[in-house]
C-alpha cells in the first residue's frame, strides 16, 4: 500500500508498504480515509530514525475488522483514533498509510454530523487535553462543573490541542483566559475563551498576572516553547496561598523544568508548583524509545484514555466539543510532505491541515 516513511531523515511516498504486525486482540483494521498534521510528524522526521516508519498519528475512517477483545466498534463503523506514528519499535503501522491499527481504547466513533475531515482533527489533540488537564492536573471534569468561577490559563488557544482545551475548560465551569496572535482573537473567543492576551507581546506574563491579580493557579501550555514556558511563569501567581498549588502541565518542555519569577529570577521547581508534562504516546500504555529516549510503559496511561476516549467522545457527538478549523488540502498522501514542510516552517496558523487520502 501507499505510506509516507522515513527514510534518511526525510518524508518520502512510497507504494511498497506493508502490514507485516499482527493485529493485537484490542485492536482495529481501519481504512484510512482523512489523515491530519501534527507538529509531532515533520518534528520526528528529523530525528534521524533508521527503521524506515511510517509517519502520522491522527486519522479517521472505516473499521474493517476488529480484535476478539474489541467491544465498542464493529466493521463498518466510522472512527477516528490516534496512533504513534513514526514508531521505531512498530515501524509499519502509523496514520499516513492506506490501513493501520489503532486500540480500542484510544478510538471515537464519529457521529453523524461530522465528516471524515472534522472527525480528523480530534484525535491527538482530545487524548492530549485529557492527560494534560484532566490526569495530571486536578482540572474538574465537565460532567461536574465549578460553581465558582477559577481562572485557567491555555497558552496558545489557536493550535488544535488548545481550541480543544479552551472548549473543554469552559465545559468544566472555569474562567477560561488564552493566549493567541491578534489575528486569531476572535476564532479563540469564538470557542469560549472570556479573555485573550497577546502571545507575541513581550509583557503577556505580565498582563495575565495584572488581570487575575495575581491568583491564577493552572496554567495549560499547549506550545511547550518559543517563549511559552517563560510567559506562563510570569502568568502564574507568584505565589500559591496556603493549601493551595500552582499547577503547569506542558506537552513539550524539553528539559522537564518550569520557571516561575521570584523576585525578578526565575526558580526552577519551586515547592508550591506541581509540574506535569503530557505526552500523547503513553497512551499506548506500551514501553517505547525516540533515538536515546527511552520511554517505560505507562500502563495506567491506557486505562486513563479508556476512559476519557469515550467520555469525550460523547461531548463530540452532542455537539458541546467542535472541531478545529479545517484547511483541506488537495492531492492526498502526495501532497502531504509539503503540509509537513509548512509546518516546520511556522506557515500554519489557527487552522489544521487535513488530507483525504480515500474513499469510504
Amino acid at each position: 500500500m501507499k505510506a509516507i516513511k522515513i527514510e534518511d531523515n526525510k518524508a518520502v511516498v512510497v507504494a511498497d508498504a506493508v502490514l507485516t504486525d499482527d493485529p493485537r486482540p484490542d485492536e482495529l483494521l481501519v481504512k484510512a480515509i482523512a489523515v491530519a498534521l501534527n507538529p509531532t510528524d515533520w518534528k520526528h522526521v528529523e530525528y534521524g530514525i533508521t527503521t524506515r516508519p511510517t509517519v502520522g498519528c491522527d486519522f479517521a475512517g472505516v473499521v474493517q475488522e476488529v480484535g476478539p477483545e474489541v467491544t465498542r466498534f464493529k466493521k463498518g463503523d466510522r472512527v477516528l483514533g490516534m496512533v504513534h506514528g513514526s514508531n521505531e519499535g512498530r515501524p509499519n503501522n502509523a496514520a499516513f498509510q492506506e490501513y493501520l491499527y489503532v486500540k480500542e481504547g484510544i478510538t471515537i466513533r464519529i457521529p453523524d454530523h461530522l465528516s471524515f475531515e472534522e472527525a480528523a482533527t480530534f484525535p491527538v489533540g482530545v487524548l492530549t487535553v485529557g492527560q494534560g488537564m484532566y490526569q495530571e492536573m486536578p482540572v474538574t471534569w465537565p460532567d461536574n462543573p465549578l460553581k465558582e468561577k477559577v481562572p485557567i490559563l491555555i497558552y496558545g488557544g489557536s493550535s488544535a490541542t488548545g481550541a480543544l482545551a479552551i472548549q473543554f475548560a469552559k465545559l468544566s465551569g472555569y474562567e477560561v483566559l488564552s493566549t493567541a496572535r491578534k489575528s486569531n482573537f476572535d476564532y479563540v473567543k469564538s470557542l469560549g475563551a472570556d479573555a485573550v492576551f497577546d502571545s507575541r507581546s513581550p509583557t503577556v506574563g505580565e498582563d495575565i498576572r495584572a488581570y487575575t491579580k495575581d491568583k491564577l493557579y493552572y496554567v495549560f501550555d499547549t506550545i511547550g516553547e518559543h517563549g511559552s514556558p517563560e510567559a506562563s511563569a510570569k502568568a502564574l501567581a507568584s505565589k500559591a496561598p496556603e493549601g493551595q498549588k500552582l499547577y503547569y502541565g506542558t506537552i513539550l518542555l524539553k528539559d522537564i523544568e518550569v520557571f516561575i519569577e521570584r523576585n525578578g529570577k526565575f526558580e526552577a521547581r519551586p515547592d508550591d508548583v506541581v509540574f506535569s508534562m503530557s505526552l500523547g504516546y503513553t497512551a499506548q500504555g506500551e514501553a517505547f524509545h525516540i533515538r536515546d529516549a527511552k520511554f517505560p510503559a505507562r500502563p495506567e496511561d491506557y486505562i486513563f484514555a479508556k476512559k476519557w476516549m469515550p467520555f469525550a467522545g460523547n461531548l463530540i457527538a452532542q455537539g458541546k466539543v467542535k472541531p478545529h478549523r479545517v484547511e483541506l488540502r488537495d492531492g492526498g498522501l502526495d501532497s502531504i510532505l509539503s503540509g509537513l514542510e509548512d509546518l516546520k516552517n511556522g506557515e500554519v496558523s489557527g487552522v489544521k491541515l487535513v488530507y483525504r487520502i480515500a474513499e469510504p
